[in-house]
């Protein structure tokens, strides 16, 4: 009953966080996800907007290969984890060519181990030895 107590009472903590988007992100990186971009707002307008808040070390908009056209969402890095930090609070929500973009903290991308297989269609079939 008494860990119950504590789960419930943890929990209850971070619910009432002052800043819960923040709060449940293992670590806080300087590379910041941007959806809802413009298709006319480019790399170089993209990063003179988040400027403001500290070094913009990368701007990239992500773009389909088939038309050479955003897809309306990219990436901004920053020198410092503070930098980011301020321009997650104060660009979310804000307009940037005439639409509105949300900034949310870049997820770590996934490597895959080279040595673990994918499945791809039916198993190999096994060598029977017969004795």
């Amino acid at each position: 009953m008494a860990a119950l107590r504590g789960i419930c009472h943890n929990l209850y903590t971070h619910i009432s966080h002052p800043n819960p988007q923040l709060f449940f992100f293992r670590g806080f990186s300087s590379k910041l996800f941007v959806k809802d971009i413009s298709f006319s707002t480019t790399e170089e307008t993209l990063a003179e907007a988040f400027s403001k808040f500290g070094e913009v070390t990368e701007a990239k908009i992500i773009r389909d290969k088939v038309r050479n056209r955003s897809k309306g969402y990219g990436y901004v890095s920053f020198a410092k984890e503070d930098e980011a930090k301020r321009a997650l609070t104060d660009m979310n929500g804000k307009f940037l060519d005439g639409r509105a973009i949300f900034v949310d903290p870049a997820r770590p991308s996934r490597h895959f181990d080279s040595v673990m297989r994918v499945a791809r269609g039916p198993p190999e079939p096994a060598e029977i030895v017969y004795i």
